[in-house]
């Protein structure tokens, strides 16, 4: 159970030591506690208090302890409180559309939550539940009201840094989709350096110069690096191994090699990812993409050294967070980490489907239908039997995809420009791989020739070879859905699909099998993404490829888009199919495939008699057979359809 307790002689509060002039000077791990007095007196609405009032307001302040796994607060429930964590994490998840929860952000020391209590009828949109055991101080808003106490001109500067704090997020959230064009909207800027000469860049924002430029050379199909949260983390997670490996090298010092690895920690669970603005398709062979990151990671480890942003003498974004590095070796790395954790969530949902799938194959088990090869009738089956072949088909995809999975996991970082390793100390290879072990909980591997891997993207072609295939398989099962849903009364009518949208604006009644026809048009992309890999690994000239930013672009969104198609098709159709058993009964009965059983019996050629006879007459087979006095017990027992359908 959470504990609470007042701050008075509480030993949250710690001293600064004697001389010390900035508070970030004596910065200490993440898992340690943090003296909350100095971030709570940040906080956007008690900046415009005096300092009298401020102490009169922190004096009001609580405490609470948190258990791992203990929930802060869920979605929904009133913004009650402003919240500080001190310690620990907390992680802050959303319910989606199919009722499944998704992580959003994971918050750490420092960061704070509710902080919208002045807005009456607030609520919380996620929920904040504690993945380590956790600290925080908390005001709450029954003491912010008995602190105002009816000081309507207190209440205003309050709320005026509240909406000041909104028009910034909104500014900030605006990145995401405005690129360059609004990237001065503040009006307050800094000034950089670099090749090209001076430049201006944002004030708050944590890119630099040379995003800047980026946001206007590239501004192509408005999908940027934050629209793959997995590819902002494998790149913080990579930076995170390099840094480590030029403080053991002696490349950098361990401060800044701490400020730089708790700046990564900060970007791998989630923060300051709408400062990852650079469009993903992009010439350069991924450099824009490369200091995009160089450029947060210095910005945001210059602040927690104490210094402002853009001032790189301290923490430089080539000399320090690139050190050891090109983009031709932390590039391709950071992709094949994105693409490997991008893929969880896809094996994730086949595996979900495949157990739906597998479920509606036990249940139709018994439900004898006719098969149909080339439109035509074959013989018969049962529904459970077509269900279960859609199963094993997407489960021999999911092991091609895991094979072709694994070839992501050769890296040639430390490689630098070409493969040849220049510019790295003694020793940082090894390092470096196994720190990007570590920090990443997988397997990864040194390529055995770092020259060939530097130019090779043969890994990233069989990769989306094993998605377009999966995507092939998806397709195809969605056209039989189509089919066998056909109707309702002028088609084959097997089984019916849930309705989930009506489907014409001019036919009333009209509905169409919607979740089946997108699930087609995403393996339509899925398969044009694939051709671009190809053409794209085929223009690879000499010891580079530059077209991998477009390889990164067409596998990161067909993951995406199959994951999401995976999962629609699972919660939206083939959850709520059912089978139309009279139907399927009454094409068996009188289909003519059932002569195929008499072939052993009577003979082909005879066979075939019956069935044309059968066909002119519009009469069964077990008809015609019995109208030439050919029916016996041992061809009626033949051609029942339970019996064709499990023949041994």
């Amino acid at each position: 159970m959470a504990r609470r307790s007042g701050i008075p002689g509480s030993p949250l509060i710690t001293r600064r030591r004697r001389g010390m002039t900035s508070p970030t000077r004596d910065r200490i791990p993440m898992t340690e506690r943090l003296d909350w007095a100095e971030p709570f007196r940040n906080v956007h609405i008690l900046q415009t208090l005096t300092p009298p009032e401020a102490d009169r307001l922190l004096a009001r302040v609580e405490r609470i302890e948190l258990a791992e796994g203990e929930v802060l607060f869920r979605e929904g429930d009133p913004r009650a409180r402003l919240l500080l964590i001190t310690k620990g994490r907390v992680e802050l998840t959303r319910t989606d559309a199919y009722g499944q929860v998704r992580p959003v952000v994971t918050l750490v020391r420092g960061d704070l939550l509710g902080e919208g209590i002045l807005i009456e009828d607030s609520v919380h949109s996620t929920t904040a539940t504690a993945v380590t055991p956790a600290e925080l101080v908390f005001l709450h808003r029954d003491r912010l009201r008995a602190f105002l106490d009816g000081d309507h001109e207190r209440e205003r500067r309050m709320l005026s840094g509240l909406l000041a704090e909104v028009v910034a997020r909104v500014d900030q959230l605006l990145f995401r989709t405005s690129g360059v064009t609004h990237a001065f909207s503040t009006g307050r800027t800094r000034t950089e350096h670099d090749l090209l000469g001076d430049g201006q860049v944002q004030a708050e924002a944590y890119f630099g110069l040379q995003t800047v430029r980026a946001l206007a050379n590239f501004d192509i199909g408005g999908v940027r690096l934050n629209a793959y949260p997995n590819l902002i983390k494998a790149l913080a997670l990579v930076k995170k191994a390099c840094a480590l490996a030029n403080r053991d090298c002696g490349a950098i010092t361990a401060e800044v090699a701490q400020a730089i690895g708790e700046a990564a920690d900060e970007v791998i669970v989630g923060k300051l990812h709408d400062y990852f603005v650079v469009d993903v398709l992009q010439g350069g062979a991924g450099t824009s993409t490369n200091m995009n990151a160089n450029e947060v990671l210095a910005n945001r480890a210059l602040e927690l050294l104490g210094h402002e942003k853009g001032d790189y003498q301290h923490v430089h974004p080539n000399n320090h967070v690139n050190c050891s590095q090109s983009t031709n070796d932390v590039y391709p790395t950071a992709l094949k980490l994105g693409m490997i954790l991008s893929s969880e969530r896809l094996i994730e949902q086949v595996e979900g489907l495949l157990d739906v799938l597998e479920a509606k194959a036990a249940e139709f088990g018994a439900v004898v239908k006719m098969g149909r090869t080339q439109l035509q009738d074959a013989v018969p089956m049962t529904l459970g039997q077509e269900f279960g072949a859609f199963a094993a088909s997407l489960r021999q995809e999911l092991a091609g995809l895991r094979r072709s999975r694994d070839d992501l996991r050769v890296m040639n970082l430390g490689g630098t420009a070409i493969g040849t390793g220049l510019n790295t100390p003694k020793g940082y290879r090894a390092l470096a791989i196994e720190y990007l072990r570590q920090v990443t909980g997988l397997e990864l591997t040194l390529a055995p020739n770092l020259i060939e891997a530097t130019q090779d993207t043969q890994a990233f072609v069989m990769f989306s070879a094993s998605l377009k295939s999966l995507a092939v398989k998806l397709s195809k099962i969605c056209n039989d859905l189509r089919l066998l849903s056909s109707g309702p009364r002028a088609g084959l009518g097997e089984i019916h699909l849930p309705p989930r949208q009506p489907g014409s604006s001019i036919m009333p009644g009209k509905v169409n099998p919607v979740i089946p026809e997108v699930v087609n048009q995403v393996a339509f992309r899925v398969i044009g993404n694939d051709l671009a890999v190809v053409l794209a690994a085929e223009a690879g000239q000499l010891q580079l490829n530059v077209m991998e930013p477009v390889i990164a672009a067409s596998i990161l969104e067909s993951l995406k888009i199959l994951a999401n198609a995976v999962l629609t098709l699972r919660h939206n159709c083939v959850e709520g199919i059912q089978a139309d058993t009279a139907q399927c009964r009454r094409f068996v009965e009188n289909s003519i495939g059932l002569v195929t059983a008499l072939v052993p019996a009577i003979g082909y050629e005879l066979s075939t008699q019956v069935a044309a006879e059968a066909l002119r007459s519009g009469q069964s087979v077990a008809e015609v057979l019995r109208g030439r006095g050919l029916l016996t017990p041992e061809l009626e027992a033949r051609i029942a359809p339970e019996r064709m359908a499990n023949p041994e």
